[in-house]
Order: C-alpha cells, then sequence, then structure tokens
C-alpha cells in the first residue's frame, strides 16, 4: 500500500483523546495504516486523502477502547445463579459446587465467547481475565478478535481443571506455550487471593514472573474478613505479607484492594503496582469502597474491571466508570473527587499502563494501535450534548456504542458483531442453561 494510502479513515463530531485530561478534539478525523493511528487531522482536511475505506460519524465520539481490568469471563454462564449472598457464602456453596460440576474447556470456551461478545457491544476491546482451562479463554480471545490477557488461576486445592498449586502453574504454563507469538494473547500468572495461595506458591509465582516477564493478577484486600483472617493465620495483613514474599512490585495487578489504610495505600505507590477498582461487584457483594481518591493521589494505577458476570451481574465497562466516579464522590462526601475525566482515564489508559501496553493503547495518539470506539450521542437520552466527556461517564450508556474496533480491524459495525454470531452465542447460553439446571 502506497504511504500516501490509508487503510480507514474515520471522521468524529468529538475525538476524546485520554492523552490530556480534558482534551476533545472537534470535527477530527483519524486515518489508520496498518492497524496502527497514522494521523490525526481536522475532518475537513482530511477530505482529500486517499483511503479503502471511509466512515463519517457526525454525532458520535471516537475514543480509545476500554480496557476491562479484572473480569472472569467464563462466569457468564452462571449470570443470576446466586445473587444477594455475602462473597464467601457465595463462593463456597453455590459458585465452587457449580464450577465442580461443569467446568471443563467447552463451559470456559463457550462462557468467554458469551462474555467477549457482551464486551465488545459495550466498548471493551481488552480483558484482563483470570480462569481456568486456559487454551479455551485464548482461543475465544482469538476468535473475538479482542486484546486478551488470559490469566492462569492458581489455588492450593484441587478443581476439575488441577489438582494442586504445582499442577496449576505447569498446566497454565504448557498452555501459554500454546499461543506464544499471538499479538493480541498475553499470558498471566493468577493466583487467586492470600487466602486460597500459600507462602511458597507466592514465593515461586514470584520467581516465575522474573524469569518469564509475566504480569501477576490477584484479588487482594477484598473484604474485610479477608484482611482479618490474614492477621489471625499469618500475624499480618496481606499486603503486608505478600511484600515480605516480594509480591509487591510494577508486575501485580491487584483486584480489589477495598480495605486499605493510609499506610497501605502508600505502600502500594512505593511498590508501583497497579489496582484493577470493581465498584458494582464490590457494592453487590458489600465488600465495601475502594478508596480511589487516596490511590490516585499517591500515584498508583488505578484501572476499572467488572469482575465476573456472577456477581456484578453485566460486563458494563461503562456503567462501571459511572459507578467509579460516583462512589468516590460519596464515599469522600466530595463533588470534585475523580470527575469524569479522570474516570475515562480509568477505564482507558489506566488499565493500559497496568497491563505494560500504554504504549500501545489507552490513548489517542499518533503511532499506537487503533483499539478505538464509537458512541452515537445523536440519543434522546444524550441530548443536548454540551460536554461529551460528562455525557460518556455519566448520561451513555453501552447500547449507545455503536463501532468497535482492535488494530483497525472492525469488531461491531452499527451495533452488529463482525467476529462472533449472536444468533449461536446465545444459543450456547441457553444450552448451557438447560445442563445447569438439569443438576
Amino acid at each position: 500500500m502506497p504511504q500516501s494510502r490509508y487503510e480507514k479513515i474515520i471522521s468524529a463530531r468529538w475525538i476524546i483523546t485520554v492523552e490530556t485530561d480534558g482534551e476533545v478534539l472537534e470535527n477530527h478525523a483519524i486515518a489508520i495504516r496498518d492497524g496502527k493511528i497514522a494521523a490525526i487531522i481536522p475532518a475537513a482536511d482530511a477530505a482529500g486523502l486517499e483511503a479503502d475505506e471511509r466512515l463519517e460519524l457526525p454525532d458520535h465520539v471516537l475514543m480509545p477502547g476500554l480496557i476491562n481490568l479484572h473480569g472472569h469471563s467464563a462466569m457468564s454462564l452462571l449470570r443470576g445463579l446466586a445473587d444477594d449472598k455475602a462473597l464467601m457464602d457465595w463462593l463456597t456453596n453455590y459458585i465452587w459446587p457449580t464450577e465442580g460440576k461443569h467446568v471443563h474447556d467447552d463451559f470456559v470456551f463457550d462462557g468467554s465467547l458469551l462474555a467477549m461478545g457482551e464486551m465488545i457491544r459495550g466498548g471493551t476491546t481488552t480483558i484482563n481475565d483470570m480462569y481456568f482451562y486456559n487454551a479455551a479463554v485464548a482461543r475465544a480471545g482469538l476468535a473475538s478478535g479482542m486484546r486478551t490477557f488470559v490469566g492462569c488461576s492458581i489455588l492450593e486445592f484441587p478443581t476439575n481443571y488441577a489438582s494442586n498449586a504445582d499442577d496449576y502453574i505447569a498446566k497454565g504454563m504448557a498452555e501459554r506455550s500454546q499461543f506464544l507469538g499471538e499479538d493480541l494473547l498475553t499470558f498471566t500468572l493468577a493466583p487467586h487471593a492470600p487466602y486460597t495461595v500459600s507462602d511458597d506458591t507466592f514465593r515461586k509465582v514470584v520467581t516465575l514472573a522474573e524469569q518469564e516477564d509475566m504480569l501477576i493478577h490477584c484479588h487482594i484486600h477484598e473484604t474485610a474478613d479477608e484482611v482479618n483472617n490474614s492477621v489471625k493465620e499469618h500475624g499480618q495483613r496481606p499486603l503486608a505479607r505478600l511484600q515480605r514474599l516480594g509480591l509487591l512490585s510494577p508486575r501485580l495487578v491487584a483486584a480489589h484492594m477495598v480495605h486499605l489504610n493510609d499506610a497501605e495505600v502508600e505502600l502500594a505507590a512505593r511498590h508501583g503496582l497497579s489496582t484493577a477498582h470493581n465498584p458494582a461487584s464490590n457494592m453487590k457483594l458489600a465488600s465495601g469502597i475502594s478508596p480511589v481518591s487516596k490511590l490516585m493521589d499517591a500515584g498508583v494505577a488505578v484501572g476499572i474491571g467488572t469482575d465476573g458476570a456472577a456477581s456484578n451481574n453485566k460486563l458494563d465497562m461503562l456503567a462501571e466508570t459511572r459507578l467509579a466516579a460516583l462512589l468516590a464522590k460519596v464515599g469522600t462526601l466530595d463533588p470534585t473527587s475523580v470527575p469524569a475525566a479522570a474516570a475515562i482515564r480509568m477505564a482507558t489508559l489506566n488499565g493500559a499502563r497496568a497491563l505494560g501496553i500504554a504504549d500501545k493503547v489507552g490513548s489517542v495518539k499518533v503511532g499506537k494501535q487503533a483499539d478505538l470506539i464509537a458512541l452515537d450521542l445523536a440519543q434522546l437520552e444524550t441530548a443536548p450534548a454540551f460536554d461529551p466527556i460528562s455525557h460518556v461517564v455519566y448520561a451513555a450508556g453501552r447500547e449507545q456504542v455503536s463501532h468497535v474496533w482492535v488494530k483497525g480491524r472492525a469488531l461491531m459495525r452499527e451495533r452488529k458483531l463482525t467476529t462472533l454470531d449472536e444468533s449461536d452465542l446465545k444459543a450456547r447460553a441457553g444450552d448451557w442453561r438447560n445442563r445447569i439446571l438439569a443438576k
């Protein structure tokens, strides 16, 4: 392709760059070549450029794709199975027994596909996942076209997938070897939580992560009981224990991080770890409110996650972003806490930084890969449109996401998925509903 010609030129009423909080380009266009953003120019100037495809979005916001920093995609098949329960009651009496009966490769593949279809329709372009049967998650990621971080769960106790911690690690690394070189796939080590993983296993995870240059993804400080039980069992709060074991580093994505004191906020900042804030799941399970304002003020990269559909019950990053902003305000009694622009950064560039891919995605910048979404604001629910950043956070819904691209490839056009078959996804979900109810 001649360098003067582009694959796509997308013109929009507004472009939210996220490069600088509050930056909005009006009536601009993005030119894409080789899956990357090759130019950002006024729409009028784009008219004279050569392109294989042109798209005019006169009533739309164009912005970076949303990054779901913590999820369990396959658990979409358990959506609504057990609601209004405390976390440990929900896990031990409902979720883990059901998983024991049903979770195998086919369950994980079908559930991950369903979740990815839902996430794409909501504007999510990257998922940082954590589950079992990692090859099935990877295959679903490749089928959907999403940027997928495959978290290899590690526990001390047996499941259908593995018998002990060493078995989880060995199987996860073997599956990782099958997909080396896939640009949109990254495998991570995912020790489940401090209350399900031993000191010895955490040490092994740290050593392996350093040897293989892998991220670590772990639930930490999710509930008050977790913290109190750690003090009883280990004589330390979880974060202090993990510091002693060498887990705290820029490699770590710490999911939830709800029950933190000021010293722990400073500890997280000092070690350069990132956190994944899951507002809806934390609210639904009554886990608490993460001190995201304090974390961000301390310099911690705080991203946003949905958690799994079994505890949310939807994988809606726009809704999570709104909740993140609102919870920060009510939690601090400060209406200026986490303004809309900061919330969008949490859902995009902060997530990219946490995953080590901020040089590739997370903002609209020449040279970055074209992971982009468009939202149609020409709807009754978003009229009038004074401030597109405010509208994306406080007014728009996922049903207004019209287009989704990853590396310039369209995963959705005009609300229609292009890589996945919606009827097929619904049929798979219905089949699993019947199989779960039968047992």
